[in-house]
């Protein structure tokens, strides 16, 4: 076997699957989720260029010469990177241009100044003299003015001009565009106005006595990457806020310009930018496509985007049923989002009020900025209860977000860990200790997602919610671990990283291979890189173990090799919502289910703090294996993984399956069911059952 076999490199499959993501404008989709998904595309494509593509030409840069598991070296991976994104703009711009051409024809009109009618224009003229004229910026640069700084992701016009008396003096300059303004200037029902398309008609007023010869829209990227050295950092959140002011400095790494511009215009930009000239790209459609929220939400026009899906609570959770009354009934676990997130907030603002709750401990990784289980932690600590928050405050991009809530928590005297030295605590964990009698209780939620109600609507993941003694007496020992010094981190029932989940993993695969034909492995997740668990399942599958493999995202496995990985099937799901859960399946291992807040990549299994759950209840496991088995029969959604390393979408079938549709239609199915007053005290066995039978 050589590494070429079994491995395709990290950045060209994650930008396999961002092309997943912008194949989503190739479907029947009404047109405003097909927007959407572009916004998704240029979203990730920035976040992409700001951490990886900085990575490598860091790298490159450094001298190194040295290649990954599949051997190629970061200018390798630069070239095949360009190459890649050079092929695949053409679809961008085709997408976009159809899109927008398909919403003009029922009335939703995405616009340049130019092209408005005379009475839209005057609506525009007025926008500018009173939102836009005020908050922009020219800028002159010359002997004396200086090229202005330009922060990550700015976004303005680049201006060539000659004095109107004296044609022959030519200048360069700049109009910066304030982030406060709108993407999109609209201007009535249903006709947006590009912002640069309107600054670049009014020129003459931003710079009096001259005339404008040639203008381009532009947007630079930085690299936003953050090295911090903890070893040296006496105040953590100090080193922070300078490392977040230094994230807006970075090496330019990539420019965004118009198609057609002016090659004077161009060299002016990057005689002071020196981007390499292959990380220049060049459209024909507006930039700052992630920017087309705008015009998505606007609910004039809902009409265009799939129905919306409404979570569903159900037994034994309710509105007048206590959450520590139902979770002491049995264990639970809720798929979301078909199931609510708000189970999951009523356990920390059930426990900030309840006089015998006199401790709330929970790890934090992505709160949305206005968090009612930060409030309600915030409300806790103020009555007086012990409360102790770990704000990982490296989550990358909501380092801010972060460090206000760490503030807000630590002045309500909640004590506020803020990570571990060398380690990001990934894990989502929850615990409420309640004084019942003479005795202590213990409630506990552990998931895959994070804490953030907003992203609960739109990613699947799984709850898990239990009061069980012998998980009480682990995520103590976790917690534990993260507020004191503590040389043993391991758990007993529950499987802690960097030392635990991967070992533990490793052990389960060599148990199925020990099975031969009669083994078997499902795990979803979102990304797999790690070498060591490809090769793992590379020996599974010549021993005979059937390996199917549902990853979202990134997959350095190549399958379907023979003598190599023949055994294993990868598919990856792309649709309305994001999956993001983590479930594991070892047929012969005791349970066979798992949940875990880790995916299978060096960096989750050896360089964060995460928790891998055991399932044991058996409705529970039942639930768990249908949600695996609907994703593995979808026809609708999913793509199939070649040993090309290319993504085809997967075969149709008889019967048509989209299992984000299945599963809305089941527990809207469900929730009726129970509504009437049907099995409400058996809602878990219910819920296995009818889904077993669907």
């Amino acid at each position: 076997m050589t590494n070429n076999d079994i491995f395709i490199n990290r950045e060209l499959s994650w930008l396999r699957f961002n092309t997943r993501v912008l194949s989503q404008c190739e479907k029947n989709l009404p047109l405003l989720e097909k927007l959407k998904f572009i916004a998704i595309y240029c979203t990730n494509l920035d976040e992409f260029y700001m951490i990886r593509v900085a990575g490598l030409k860091a790298l490159f840069a450094a001298g190194v010469v040295s290649g990954g598991v599949e051997e190629m070296t970061p200018l390798d991976q630069l070239r095949e990177i360009r190459k890649y994104l050079g092929n695949e703009q053409k679809k961008l711009e085709d997408y976009y241009n159809m899109t927008v051409a398909e919403l003009s024809k029922v009335g939703l009109h995405i616009i340049e100044y130019e092209k408005a009618s005379h009475s839209v224009k005057k609506k525009a003229d007025e926008y500018f003299a009173s939102n836009i004229w005020p908050v922009i910026v020219p800028i002159a640069v010359d002997s004396t003015h200086p090229f202005p700084h330009l922060n990550n992701l700015s976004f303005g016009l680049a201006v060539k001009l000659c004095d109107s008396e004296h044609p022959e003096i030519i200048k360069f300059g700049m109009v910066r565009i304030s982030r406060v303004l709108p993407r999109f200037f609209k201007a009535g029902n249903g006709i947006y106005i590009s912002i640069e398309s309107i600054v670049r008609n009014h020129a003459s007023k931003i710079f009096p006595g001259y005339k404008l010869l040639s203008s381009c829209a532009f947007r630079v990227t930085r690299n936003a990457d953050m090295v911090i050295e903890e070893e040296e950092a006496d105040d953590f959140m100090m080193i922070l806020e300078q490392s977040l002011k230094s994230r807006r400095k970075g090496a330019f790494v990539r420019l965004q310009i118009q198609k057609g511009t002016d090659s004077e215009l161009l060299n002016f930009l990057n005689s002071h930018m020196k981007i390499f000239p292959k990380d220049i790209y060049e459209y024909e459609i507006p930039l700052t496509l992630g920017s087309l929220w705008q015009i998505i939400g606007d609910k004039d026009f809902s009409n265009l985007l799939l129905p919306p899906y409404t979570p569903k609570t159900l037994p034994p959770f309710g509105e007048n049923i206590s959450i520590f009354e139902a979770i002491d009934k049995a264990d639970i676990l809720t798929f979301q989002p078909f199931e609510s997130f708000d189970p999951v907030a009523q356990l920390i603002k059930e426990a900030s009020k309840d006089p015998k709750v006199i401790s709330i401990r929970m790890t934090l990784y992505r709160a949305e900025k206005n968090s009612n289980i930060i409030q309600a932690l915030i409300d806790a600590a103020n009555d007086g209860k012990q409360v102790t928050v770990m704000v990982e405050l490296k989550a990358r991009f909501d380092e801010e977000n972060n460090l206000h809530w760490a503030k807000a928590l630590e002045n309500a005297g909640a004590h506020v860990i803020y990570g571990i030295t060398g380690f990001k605590v990934h894990a989502k964990v929850s615990q409420v200790i309640r004084q019942e009698g003479d005795k202590l209780r213990f409630y506990i939620h552990l998931g895959t997602g994070n804490y953030n109600g907003s992203s609960a609507k739109i990613y699947t993941d799984i709850s898990y919610f239990t009061s069980k003694d012998d998980f009480a007496v682990d995520t103590t020992s976790f917690f534990h671990i993260l507020s004191g010094f503590s040389k043993e981190r391991r758990l007993d029932k529950l499987s802690m990283s960097p030392m635990q989940i991967k070992e533990r993993l490793i052990e389960k695969i060599r148990n199925e291979a020990k099975m031969g034909k009669d083994g078997r492995i499902i795990a979803k997740m979102n990304a797999l890189v790690d070498s060591d668990m490809i090769e793992e399942l590379s020996n599974a599958s010549k021993a005979g173990v059937q390996i199917d493999l549902i990853i979202r995202g990134i997959c350095c496995l190549r399958p379907g090799v023979a003598g190599v990985s023949e055994n294993i099937k990868v598919r990856s799901i792309i649709g309305k919502y994001l999956e993001h859960a983590r479930i594991f399946y070892f047929k012969h291992s005791s349970p066979n289910y798992y949940i875990s807040s880790a995916d299978w990549m060096p960096r989750n299994l050896e360089r964060r703090l995460e928790l891998m759950t055991p399932i044991y209840d058996v409705n529970l496991q039942t639930k768990l294996g249908e949600i695996l088995r609907m994703q593995l029969a979808d026809n609708e959604l999913a793509y199939e993984l070649g040993n090309d390393g290319e993504y085809k979408a997967a075969p149709k079938g008889q019967k048509s399956l989209d299992s984000h549709k299945f599963f809305e239609d089941y527990f809207n199915k469900l929730f009726k069911t129970i509504e009437k007053g049907n099995d409400q005290d058996k809602a878990q066995i219910l819920a296995s059952k009818l889904l077993k039978e669907s």
